[in-house]
């Protein structure tokens, strides 16, 4: 697998810290946070291919993150994950630019196949595939 860069935004720290683990060890380079505020420093200050991002957080809500994104980096994906999904929040994520909109559960190997599947047809490539701040 090329190597990659992930940004996992999601107020659920053992999401966060339990799927850069499982990332990282499929060859991902991965940051996490657990606030949206703390993520948009994140995207200004280093390169992501794809943001993996939370509707629901208690600093800044997901929509508001997402706008900011687009503004930051207008080519940067975003996919948006939710545990607190509705049918409003997935129309007002997309109209807000993102690439795809996910509900939580979602199993693994879909998760991992979705990021690469973003990362190639936005054609972003890492210019270097170390390991990168995390939380």
């Amino acid at each position: 697998m090329k190597s990659f860069r992930v940004l996992i935004v999601d107020d659920e720290q053992e999401f966060v810290v339990t799927l850069v683990k499982r990332l990282q060890k499929r060859g991902v380079c991965c940051a996490g946070t657990f606030s949206g505020i703390a993520a948009l420093e994140l995207v200004k200050e280093q390169y992501f291919d794809v943001v993996l991002l939370d509707m629901k957080m208690p600093d800044l809500d997901g929509n508001k993150v997402l706008q900011c994104i687009k503004t930051i980096k207008p080519d940067l994906p975003v996919v948006i994950l939710s545990g607190h999904a509705s049918v409003a929040d997935g129309k007002a994520g997309l109209a807000n630019g993102a690439y795809d909109y996910l509900m939580k559960p979602v199993e693994f190997d879909s998760l991992l196949e979705k990021l690469l599947a973003t990362r190639e047809k936005s054609s972003r490539g890492s210019p270097d595939p170390e390991v990168i701040n995390i939380f």
